[in-house]
């Protein structure tokens, strides 16, 4: 259930810094900025239950798709708050091109790692009750 929430705010970091990009209005920068870290305090209790799932049970560890989340994930969290320190910096500079091109990064790797997130809900049953699965 926390998962959600720096998916919206990474996304939102980027399209915040394209609307930064376009318009060079500052107030685009600072959404960034807030953006960037909520998700990446949110994202950091969302670690601490991925990992409970993945070190808990043994059949997780064992799908490449859960190794290919959680690397994903942990490299998309690193690189969201080294773009925190980027989007630190004044004016022009915060956000292109290094801010925008981390924002874009992140959220092609959120594709992958969504991606292989839901085939292991749907396709591995990972967090479904046996009843539950269709």
């Amino acid at each position: 259930m926390l998962v959600p929430i720096p998916v919206v705010c990474f996304v939102g970091t980027l399209v915040t810094d394209i609307a930064y990009w376009y318009t060079a209005n500052m107030q685009w920068a600072n959404f960034s900025a807030w953006l960037l870290s909520v998700g990446s305090i949110v994202s950091g209790l969302a670690v601490v239950a991925g990992l409970i799932d993945f070190f808990g049970d043994r059949g997780i560890r064992r799908l490449r798709p859960a190794w290919i989340h959680a690397g994903g994930n942990a490299v998309a969290l690193v690189l969201s708050i080294i773009n925190i320190f980027v989007h630190s910096r004044d004016a022009y500079t915060s956000v292109v091109p290094t801010g925008l091109i981390l924002s874009a990064l992140v959220v092609l790797i959120l594709l992958v790692t969504g991606w292989n997130g839901a085939a292991l809900v749907h396709r591995y049953g990972v967090g479904v009750q046996s009843g539950e699965r269709a």
